[in-house]
């Protein structure tokens, strides 16, 4: 894990303070969070807190000795009128899913009012924290309960999302073998080699064989390779009445 989070020379780790492709705010100091998924074992196991990554010792010790096939860590700008504890930090999870959401929803609480609608009183109860990512990640829910595929799921939400309010809506979602992501809004890059894929914000170092996902496009990682496709004026259209 520390391979991954912490010792890139721009890793998650630097993000967090020192971000060099942010497009807003400076740093990302209200929390972090990591999910990852043990041998044998389809659920992943989280850690969280409330605090800036670089203030945790206890994460560098226990990323310097956790090995995982797949990993999701994010570190927390937050939307005003969100709650700062740690249940508002991702990865957000339910069954073998991990979630993560780089953006915000402009104007919270109130312009999220009919996309809060289209969920059942047991869904908006069962919500980790009253924050905009965690709405986004029930809706996200909804479909996969649904049976929508992993990239169906994200495209859809982010389409009715952007049809109910501005904002910027670049979700990351895994099972631990499938990666799918949107670029809707904010910076999206992407590297494989053999020893994997790694979906990120911006690049973790300056090495050339990062590439940058087009805005407004769907990425779907596999153990096959990776492709990238435009989300089509189709899928645009929103499906919330």
């Amino acid at each position: 894990m520390a391979t991954l989070i912490s010792a890139p020379e721009h890793g998650l780790l630097r993000q967090s303070w020192a971000p060099r492709r942010q497009r807003n705010g400076t740093m990302n100091a209200d929390g972090f969070g990591v999910g990852w998924y043990a041998a044998g074992d389809p659920l992943p196991a989280r850690y969280r807190r409330a605090v800036p990554m670089w203030t945790d010792q206890s994460f560098a010790d226990l990323a310097r000795v956790t090995t995982s096939t797949a990993v999701l860590a994010a570190v927390r700008s937050a939307t005003p009128g969100t709650t700062p504890d740690e249940a508002a930090a991702a990865p957000y999870t339910a069954g073998k899913w991990l979630f993560s959401h780089n953006g915000r929803i402009d104007n919270w609480p109130r312009s999220a009012e009919a996309l809060a609608a289209t969920l059942s009183p047991a869904r908006l109860l069962a919500l980790e924290a009253r924050v905009d990512s965690a709405l986004l990640w029930a809706l996200v829910l909804q479909r996969l309960d649904s049976h929508d595929s992993a990239a169906d799921a994200l495209v859809r939400v982010a389409t009715d999302a952007s049809a109910h309010a501005t904002g910027r809506y670049n979700f990351l979602l895994t099972d631990g073998t499938t990666i799918a992501a949107t670029a809707a809004g904010d910076t999206l890059f992407w590297r494989s080699d053999n020893r994997g894929t790694v979906v990120a914000s911006e690049p973790s170092d300056d090495g050339a064989q990062w590439h940058e996902v087009p805005d407004q496009s769907l990425l779907v990682a596999t153990s096959h390779g990776v492709d990238i496709s435009p989300i089509t004026p189709a899928e645009m259209e929103p499906t919330l009445t």
